[in-house]
């Protein structure tokens, strides 16, 4: 499926994006296109992944030398005293005097490398960092499907209120028609009034249904703009015809498709990895460290601030060694955090066994709504085929008096039914037609 920008050129994208000219006419392939460079969830998201890439260098440095450089004076506001058997300078046994050790200035600089020699955990974490970047990237990879789905509902939610308002406009176009030649029969004593006033109620409720369509065309379009990341003021016009898109979805060829390659399925085994891995670690965690070190440093006494003159004696230290630290004994933490370890990835073999069943059903179910839906469909068009000649012999038998305003109002009604019919089939198409893409990641 399409990725997502490179993540290293993320905040080059972001940057540009708020100057780049934003498209004022979107088919839904580049609504698509757009929305998986500039939605802010995804763009979230990708932060995430680069996060998950930090994180990597991060584990990947514990193992690499480690230099700290320290600095230190000290200037004794009173210095230490300490007390020394009097003997030692021929004095009395059993007394002390009081002696003043060094001077009372210090300054000392030390520059110490480490290197991690062995270390059961960096071992565990080296072999993890794989498997955490590809676990980052399907978690991405989900959330890109995710708006996806977002994307294709909102875009087909607006063709859906256009196409409302434009049959809207053109039967009140005929109502009007209609009420223009009822007027004129009631004038000239022809048919009743009430013929008239069952004409304007259909015409009041047909003028309702268009102010609500409207609103709900403008809060379509918002929501539309919002997952493209587009500005609200933006205009954007739709150049995909809902019929058109209908015929696509389909067409198109699902015939290899299958949930195997399902997102959730993956992300259920990659947290079986994570789940061995981390029993790994616990395992690891007795197992000895060992680690090197050189140092070196110079030292200054003095009993003045003199450690920028020339003369300033300094006086230098080095060694090298290793460090072994053996767990020996933890009260059996050790023991029950490796436990807590393998009970955890039991659940995770269990939940992947459970995901299988679920996202199964969930593929069967769509497949069972894909093929409703396109049956739906080609039943509501036949069905509006009938309403319209049902609507224009009860509308002939109205004006030509051998039927009441009511028979033409029931028949009227039945082909605005029968219009939202073929309507909200071809949305249906469209949107089950895409979950059956989803559920199989079978997106390009």
């Amino acid at each position: 499926m399409k990725k997502i920008t490179a993540y290293t050129l993320l905040y080059f994208i972001c940057s540009w994006s708020t100057a780049q000219e934003v498209p004022s006419r979107l088919s839904l392939n580049q609504a698509i296109d757009w929305g998986m460079d500039f939605n802010r969830t995804l763009q979230r998201a990708d932060l995430e992944l680069q996060k998950a890439h930090k994180e990597k260098w991060r584990t990947l440095a514990i193992g690499f030398p480690q230099i700290n450089a320290n600095f230190q004076y000290q200037n004794f506001i009173e210095q230490p005293v300490s007390l020394i058997p009097a003997q030692f300078f021929g004095g009395e046994e059993g007394e002390f005097a009081e002696v003043v050790f060094g001077t009372q200035q210090t300054a000392l600089g030390a520059v110490e490398l480490t290197q991690l020699l062995f270390d059961g955990t960096y071992i565990v974490g080296v072999q993890g960092i794989r498997h955490y970047i590809e676990n980052a990237e399907s978690i991405l990879e989900k959330t890109q499907l995710e708006i996806r789905r977002a994307i294709v509902t909102a875009y087909v939610n607006v063709l859906v209120a256009q196409e409302n308002i434009t049959l809207l406009k053109d039967n009140a176009q005929v109502i009007e028609t209609n009420i223009d030649e009822t007027e004129q029969l009631y004038s000239n004593g022809l048919t009743e009034e009430e013929n008239v006033e069952q004409l304007r109620l259909t015409m009041a409720q047909i003028t309702t249904q268009i102010n609500y369509a409207t609103k709900a065309h403008l809060l379509a379009k918002n929501v539309l703009k919002l997952l493209l990341g587009i500005a609200l003021e933006n205009e954007v016009s739709l150049t995909d015809q809902l019929e058109t898109l209908t015929v696509q979805h389909m067409l198109a060829d699902d015939a290899n498709t299958s949930y195997n390659n399902n997102i959730d399925i993956r992300l259920a085994e990659q947290n079986i990895i994570t789940e061995k891995l981390l029993v790994k670690y616990e395992k690891a965690k007795g197992l000895p460290s060992i680690s090197a070190f050189i140092n070196g440093a110079y030292a200054g006494n003095s009993d003045t601030f003199t450690f920028t003159e020339k003369n300033q004696k300094w006086f230098g230290s080095s060694a090298f060694g290793l460090q072994m630290r053996v767990p020996l004994f933890s009260s059996l933490g050790r023991t029950a955090g490796t436990q807590k370890a393998k009970l955890k990835l039991q659940q995770a073999e269990t939940q992947l066994i459970e995901t299988r069943s679920q996202v199964f059903v969930q593929w069967e179910n769509a497949q069972n709504n894909f093929a409703l839906a396109k049956d739906n469909y080609n039943t509501a068009q036949e069905s509006l085929k009938l309403a319209e000649r049902i609507e224009a012999k009860n509308r002939t038998k109205f004006f030509e008096g051998l039927s009441g305003s009511f028979e033409l109002r029931q028949a009227q009604m039945q082909l605005y039914q029968a219009q939202q019919n073929v309507v909200q089939s071809m949305r249906q198409v469209i949107l089950d037609k895409t979950e059956l893409t989803i559920i199989a990641n079978s997106v390009e």
